[in-house]
């Protein structure tokens, strides 16, 4: 998972930390992916990881945006993308449809999370979700000491000018994980640069958390 971005470095395209986002989950998942694998990516974005996958791993992918400047981005990098609600369009594919669903900072965002990951592990024979950790020693201090919480990229804007949302911790998503019956087969955290392994109490530590589950049994 070594990487040669710096995170300090200016970026035409966005911010520094856009680009250490990109570079995690490039490097993680590329890692779990095996080759020539089925991968549906939920708010894929732009299609910058599938766009990587079918170029490294020949993969055969599908993109789910419903933003349409997003979808319009991954078709002009040759990925195939649908514009729609995740939850309705995962109710297209049949059980065992992909290799791997993929949901990258995608999960807090969603109106009912819970459904969806359910039906993902139908659709998936592996399902990959990614999030920050809003349990992360920063946001709990901000809270703690001055009351509101942490201003920074990951979180640019004041409450009242961000998109509803389900902020998601460590301990939120294992609980899940047992609620669901999924087995969590790997498990990624990252320091709050989002490049460091964090290997001691992640729960408080980790900054970004990226996990791989299936269904038991």
């Amino acid at each position: 998972m070594e990487s040669t971005l710096n995170p300090s470095a200016p970026s035409p395209n966005g911010t520094a930390r856009d680009l250490v986002k990109q570079d995690t989950d490039l490097h993680i998942l590329s890692d779990w992916i095996a080759p020539g694998s089925r991968v549906l990516d939920l708010g894929c974005g732009r299609g910058l990881l599938l766009d990587h996958l079918q170029q490294t791993k020949n993969a055969q992918v599908m993109g789910v945006d419903s933003d349409l400047q997003s979808v319009i981005g991954c078709v002009e990098r040759g990925v195939p993308a649908y514009q729609g609600d995740i939850g309705e369009v995962l109710g297209f594919y049949p059980p065992g449809a992909f290799d791997w669903v993929v949901c990258s900072r995608t999960v807090q965002e969603l109106d009912q999370p819970w459904q969806v990951l359910e039906r993902a592990l139908v659709v998936g024979r592996h399902v990959a979700v990614g999030f920050v950790n809003h349990g992360f020693w920063l946001n709990r201090w901000n809270m703690f000491w001055h009351g509101h919480r942490v201003r920074n990229e990951v979180y640019p804007a004041p409450w009242y000018k961000s998109r509803p949302s389900n902020p998601v911790a460590v301990g939120d998503f294992e609980e899940f994980c047992v609620a669901v019956r999924a087995r969590v087969t790997r498990r990624a955290f990252l320091a709050g640069d989002w490049r460091t392994p964090c290997n001691f109490q992640p729960e408080l530590l980790a900054g970004y958390a990226l996990y791989e589950f299936t269904r038991e049994g």
